[in-house]
């Protein structure tokens, strides 16, 4: 384990502390270093918004550059929910579902109170159904994926915290908006700073816990209400972001395999995880340019990773967004190839690819949609955006959290920090894509 790092058990701090200390007490709240970076965080936030769309029951779309008041490029406004209308507080992570009896789409909204849960039926006036209370007190730092119509949630900063387990099934039936109650809550760590879900095998891993030296810390979830603890990867210590698949890519020695994908603070590590109790670390890679390795996604045929580092921007030179390149030819030796550089100088975060497309949340960049059908030759271009953060573009911890892009309807939702749940559609078949 590493007992020095760069402090950033999530987004930290725009100044970069550095201290030495363990990576997994980073955001301790009963540690004087966790309250600094808590502290540290919240000094880049802004009073939340309540700006929301009216005037359109078919949304605002893109013209000449701008959709209501953001700016804006092939991507067309459904709506605005403002954090006034889903329970308060400020936003953080989201995921969806899709109920597979109705075909209904559903945003699941993390703030720093809780967890909202929206019906996006009408994505043009989507209607906030409840909220799931955070357990134990209040976080910057929330975090959930879905399993078998299950939605589970961790949040960082909470000692006692844990995984929340929630039915999404009860959703089918609310006509006005509730308070929820969890249906099951795992204990086994307190505070985590992330979760990733693998539907395929049901193992969820929580990251930059309380535990496993903040690396993942796997849960067998094939039972959701009944979780229980299968294993832990704690290697390489502090894991800031993963995402584990069932191996189908080009290195023959690992197909079939259960492999997780770590950003590592400053590398990719890549780990086997098929035997829960004795995973093994495949390879560990650092890179040019590195300053917080974040998180990244694979393509869908698994050749290649893209990689987001949170404080290149503010550390780098020419402070622009970058998209680092990853070729996956052999899993035990990973090379990077190429580094995108996007006209935007804010601090990317969360990254997802769905076919040709990486559907990217850069704080007060907004969205930023890349197509990544150069990935070969490492080309990468920005074919839309949706700035939801129109008074800025610079590196710091405001407007465009995350986003989730797998909905059928072809809707993309994305969370902002100040702003709320955002609908947007991409409209590149519009635009000649």
């Amino acid at each position: 384990m590493k007992i020095v790092r760069m402090m950033g058990l999530a987004v930290l701090t725009a100044s970069a502390l550095v201290l030495s200390m363990t990576a997994a007490s980073a955001h301790d709240p009963d540690t004087a270093e966790g309250q600094a970076a808590a502290r540290t965080f919240m000094a880049d936030h802004v009073p939340a918004e309540r700006h929301a769309v009216t005037g359109t029951a078919a949304g605002v779309p893109c013209v000449n550059g701008k959709a209501d008041i953001y700016p804006c490029k092939n991507v067309d406004l459904l709506s605005v929910l403002p954090l006034s209308g889903l329970g308060g507080g400020n936003g953080n992570d989201i995921w969806g579902w899709t109920d597979p009896v109705s075909g209904k789409e559903y945003a699941i909204v993390g703030r720093t109170n809780g967890t909202a849960f929206v019906d996006l039926s009408t994505p043009t006036s989507p209607k906030f159904l409840g909220n799931l209370p955070s357990n134990g007190g209040s976080s910057s730092w929330r975090d959930m994926k879905v399993y078998k119509n299950h939605a589970f949630i961790v949040a960082d900063f909470i000692s006692g915290h844990g995984m929340q387990v929630f039915d999404l099934t009860r959703l089918r039936t609310v006509t006005t908006p509730q308070t929820f109650t969890a249906d099951a809550l795992y204990k086994g760590f307190g505070p985590s700073h992330n979760i990733a879900i693998n539907e395929e095998t049901g193992f969820a891993y929580a990251i930059g816990s309380n535990t496993c030296s903040g690396g993942p810390h796997i849960v067998n979830i094939q039972n959701p209400k009944a979780p229980v603890q299968a294993g832990c990867v704690s290697q390489d210590g502090y894991t800031h972001d993963t995402q584990c698949v069932v191996y189908r890519g080009p290195d023959a020695a690992y197909r079939g395999k259960e492999i997780c994908f770590n950003a590592n603070e400053d590398t990719l590590t890549i780990v086997d995880v098929t035997d829960k109790a004795r995973p093994v670390q495949i390879s560990r890679k650092g890179y040019s340019g590195a300053q917080y390795s974040h998180q990244g996604w694979l393509t869908d045929d698994q050749r290649y990773f893209l990689l987001d580092d949170e404080l290149d921007e503010s550390r780098g030179t020419d402070k622009r967004t970058k998209t680092y390149v990853w070729d996956l030819a052999k899993l035990s030796a990973p090379v990077h190839t190429g580094v995108y550089n996007s006209p935007a100088t804010a601090i990317d975060h969360n990254q997802y690819i769905k076919g040709r497309y990486s559907y990217q949340a850069n704080y007060q960049a907004g969205l930023r949609i890349l197509d990544v059908s150069g990935v070969a030759s490492a080309q990468l271009s920005e074919v839309g955006y949706f700035d939801i953060y129109p008074s800025g573009n610079a590196a710091n911890f405001n407007g465009a959290w995350s986003n989730y892009p797998y909905f059928s309807s072809g809707i993309v939702i994305v969370n902002g920090i100040e702003q709320g749940l955002v609908v947007v559609k991409p409209a590149f078949t519009t635009a000649g894509r």
